[in-house]
């Protein structure tokens, strides 16, 4: 069998990359659904009309004659469940966390970007942060955590909700040239004036000849190749790979070592030494160009010898993401339904029409002369009875009243029971006189949700062992 060249090997793990970024594409839709009716335009998805012409549902609306009304629920619910989070879990951590975290945490404004992930988990069912040490000037090395957008990640396929079971990961960078040679050069001056060429150099058309030498969409994978703003794309990719080592015994200092398989032969002659080959995991770095090329590579330099994401992904059933969002789109479009059905009836329907015969119009008055009359307050208004003529009568006619405040009603109800989001978690007034009673419907309220506290609170879990182990605390 040909063993592959190290070019080869790089290619097939950016193909990798780009493949998991594409078999994200329907997570990525599904997000920006999501986060549309999350913030209120709700009238955006795609319909038919009789004709067939595709249409959004709020023209759709408005070739009927009605007006599209939006009574954003889902926005208050988040709102609900992010404050619950902020006082259930934020105000009680300061005393239990160790001055170590605790000074990360601040630094970083964890509280602040904890809230958001909160949000970002409920909109699109996914929360990612990355774990990093900073080297921003002035400021010497530090524990630094950042949200990852959802739109800039990639992984390869999981299905254990820890993300154990994760072989692939990686982000996309938008990054201008001197964050990019800080990232990249190695503190080389020439390796620096080599990248900076690669982005200047006929980019366009290496980029195009390397993408259909990839077998990659041009069309569909715009977003992964091309940076915004004028920005330089890169492409940072971890991997789990294994590799041959020799485990090192050293009998007189009592040590166990992993080392390089290159190594075998140096250790054998070694004396009071005993060595065993072995197959070891360990996660490698590689960043790349979009044109393709190598711009730098590593092992894991960190003492958890992992990449520097964490990520959770709600529920992952079958591998899937399914947000709480998600659930409620239906029962918020009902009601968005029902209030402009609503509005359109009682502004098409007949309120305080006056029905004036002709006949009956007094001598020397003018149709104007009536209505300024009937409009005004205390108007007398004289007419001219004959008999058999029908004499001037208002009409007003009462025609909402069929139904839709009650289905309005149930469907408020549906999305407090769908979501988990009840009066009682909301801070209403309470329906029932008893201080226990009132008590227990918030209990009740809150284990509704918490499913999605406590996966929530187990990805915060996760990331603090992540945090000590760069910075370990100094109380121990």
């Amino acid at each position: 069998m040909k063993t592959p060249t190290t070019n080869e090997q790089h290619t097939r793990v950016l193909r990798a990359a780009y493949q998991a970024w594409m078999n994200a594409a329907g997570l990525r839709q599904a997000r920006l659904r999501n986060k549309r009716f999350a913030y209120g335009d709700q009238w955006g998805d795609l319909v038919k009309d009789q004709q067939g012409r595709v249409m959004t549902e709020g023209e759709h609306l408005a070739s009927q004659g009605c007006e599209s009304i939006t009574n954003n629920l889902i926005r208050q619910l988040i709102k609900t469940i992010v404050g619950r989070f902020r006082s259930l879990y934020i105000k009680r951590e300061g005393n239990a966390a160790s001055a170590a975290l605790e000074s990360i945490r601040q630094a970083n404004e964890l509280d602040e970007m904890d809230s958001r992930a909160l949000e970002e988990f409920l909109i699109s069912g996914c929360c990612i942060q990355r774990v990093d040490i900073g080297h921003e000037p002035g400021s010497g090395e530090h524990v630094r955590v950042d949200n990852v957008n959802v739109n800039k990640v990639f992984a390869g396929t999981m299905d254990d909700p820890r993300s154990w079971d994760c072989e692939l990961i990686g982000q996309l960078h938008d990054l201008n040239i001197a964050q990019l040679l800080r990232r990249v050069a190695d503190g080389n001056p020439r390796k620096a004036a080599w990248v900076r060429r690669l982005y200047t150099d006929s980019a366009d058309s290496r980029l195009a000849d390397f993408t259909t030498r990839l077998g990659a969409d041009s069309q569909l994978g715009t977003d992964f190749w091309h940076g915004r703003d004028g920005k330089c794309r890169a492409i940072e990719v971890w991997t789990l790979e294994s590799r041959e080592v020799v485990v090192c015994h050293n009998r007189r200092e009592g040590t166990l070592s992993v080392e390089p398989v290159t190594m075998s032969q140096r250790l054998k002659a070694l004396p009071d030494v005993t060595t065993r080959w072995d197959i070891a995991t360990v996660w490698h770095c590689r960043w790349f160009s979009p044109m393709g090329d190598l711009l730098t590579e590593y092992d894991s330099p960190w003492p958890h010898g992992s990449h520097p994401f964490v990520i959770k992904l709600y529920p992952l059933t079958d591998g899937e993401v399914h947000a709480v969002v998600e659930d409620i789109i239906d029962t918020q479009k009902h009601v968005n339904r029902m209030i402009s059905l609503l509005d359109q009836t009682m502004r098409s329907s007949a309120k305080g029409v006056l029905l004036f015969p002709e006949t009956a119009l007094p001598d020397g008055w003018t149709w104007e002369d009536v209505r300024r009359c009937w409009s005004s307050a205390n108007g007398l208004l004289p007419y001219n009875p004959r008999l058999g003529d029908a004499k001037p009568e208002q009409v007003s006619a009462n025609s909402t009243n069929f139904g839709a405040y009650q289905m309005i009603e149930l469907q408020m109800k549906l999305f407090e029971e769908i979501s988990g989001v009840s009066g009682a978690l909301q801070g209403k007034n309470p329906t029932v006189n008893s201080g226990g009673a009132y008590q227990l419907q918030s209990e009740n309220a809150n284990i509704a949700l918490s499913d999605v506290f406590d996966t929530f609170e187990a990805f915060r879990r996760q990331r603090d062992r992540k945090i000590a182990q760069l910075c370990p605390a100094p109380d121990a």
